[in-house]
């Protein structure tokens, strides 16, 4: 008879494993998101997930480390996504709504998404230390905005004479504060709806430009 063999009392399951640092991280982005950096620490994160602050310590070494995992992590859920979602789309308008829906999604997902990304812009500016040159949400979205728009001058999408640096900075403008009233004003509902009538506002907005 052959028998099973058991497992021991070591290390869990990997499963089991990503899974609890699945949960560290998103417990870490909205206690970040509610209390900020120098407020929140090990021991207000573990019990919103459900695990000591010992387990805490077993996954991330420092609050800072987990900070910039969290910095990383939002920016792929939110600006890289969106970014990918946008390469499909052939026209300006089409490349910035599929940005605007991936965000959406995310903010469905994950309601601490946004207000993380508010709050880590401003605590990049109180802490040196905690500035993601690579993981820049601004700056990326922001080179993303810079290769739409010059690539829709190229198509005759709009005059070659178009002021890139001021659309850019409107819509610039315009797609962070849709990210704050995701993460501190709006429901997801109303977040939507927001999203449709923006889309129609740019859709008048640059369509003179093309003329």
């Amino acid at each position: 008879m052959t028998r099973r063999a058991r497992r021991g009392p070591g290390r869990p399951p990997a499963a089991q494993t990503a899974d609890t640092r699945d949960r560290i991280i998103r417990a870490a982005r909205e206690t970040f998101s509610e209390l900020g950096y120098d407020g929140t620490s090990f021991e207000d994160i573990a019990p919103r997930a459900g695990v000591t602050r010992t387990a805490v310590n077993h996954y991330f070494s420092s609050k800072r480390e987990l900070y910039h995992i969290v910095v990383e992590q939002t920016n792929a859920l939110v600006i890289q996504s969106g970014v990918e979602k946008a390469s499909s789309e052939t026209t300006l308008l089409g490349q910035i709504g599929a940005f605007l829906e991936a965000a959406t999604q995310a903010d469905s997902e994950d309601r601490s998404a946004a207000m993380f990304l508010i709050t880590s812009v401003f605590e990049s500016r109180r802490h040196v230390d905690l500035r993601e040159t690579e993981h820049d949400a601004v700056t990326q979205t922001r080179e993303f905005l810079v290769g739409a728009v010059n690539a829709a001058i190229e198509r005759g999408e709009l005059v070659a004479e178009t002021n890139v640096s001021a659309v850019v900075s409107l819509l610039l403008a315009t797609m962070w504060g849709m990210a704050f009233y995701a993460g501190f004003v709006g429901t997801h509902h109303e977040l939507e709806t927001v999203v449709g009538q923006l889309r129609q506002l740019l859709g008048g907005y640059l369509s003179p430009l093309s003329e």
